[in-house]
């Protein structure tokens, strides 16, 4: 069996299969899982979403509802279990309608990362393939993704793209 790497990173369009290949990883390891959630349900679409992700993952996932701080919930792991953080969009999403310090607050994510006393698989979408926003909040919310993306995979030994379900290494092995 492979080591585990202590920082997989996961990207790709929305509904990709990124998130289904994340928490495959995840359940073959064996390890008490953790599921570091990073969604708000604002609508009922939203809930719903949510609802089918829990059900997809099945049993055996603890789970932190981690809006705004997931670096606080990845500073309390036990260094036996493996984490999945999901997603990092939705999470800059949030500090950025908040209206909160991006930059200190993907500062302290990546710190976090690096001191998480288990490993830890991080999911996050690719926006910057598509046409330029037309407006100045799009733009800025697109510039902090790619900026984090790039922060995300500086950091991770293994970076994976996924494009309708197949994962594709960018970095590292396929895990």
């Amino acid at each position: 069996m492979k080591k585990l790497q202590n920082l997989i990173f996961i990207l790709g369009g929305a509904s990709s299969g990124k998130s289904a290949y994340a928490e495959g990883i995840v359940t073959s390891t064996g390890r008490p899982r953790t599921y570091i959630a990073t969604a708000q349900a604002f609508d009922a679409e939203m809930k719903a979403k949510i609802d089918a992700h829990i059900i997809q993952r099945g049993a055996g996932w603890t789970t932190v509802d981690a809006p705004f701080d997931p670096a606080d919930a990845l500073r309390r792991q036990d260094p036996a279990g493996i984490v999945l953080l999901d997603c990092v969009t939705l999470w800059l999403t949030n500090i950025l309608l908040a209206d909160r310090n991006i930059s200190a607050a993907c500062d302290d994510l990546l710190a976090a990362l690096a001191a998480c006393p288990c490993p830890v698989i991080v999911v996050s979408n690719e926006v910057g393939m598509g046409i330029v926003p037309d407006n100045a909040l799009s733009r800025r919310f697109r510039n902090a993704q790619g900026q984090i993306n790039r922060r995300l995979a500086a950091q991770a030994e293994t970076v994976v793209a996924v494009m309708a379900g197949l994962p594709i290494a960018l970095k590292g092995d396929l895990p």
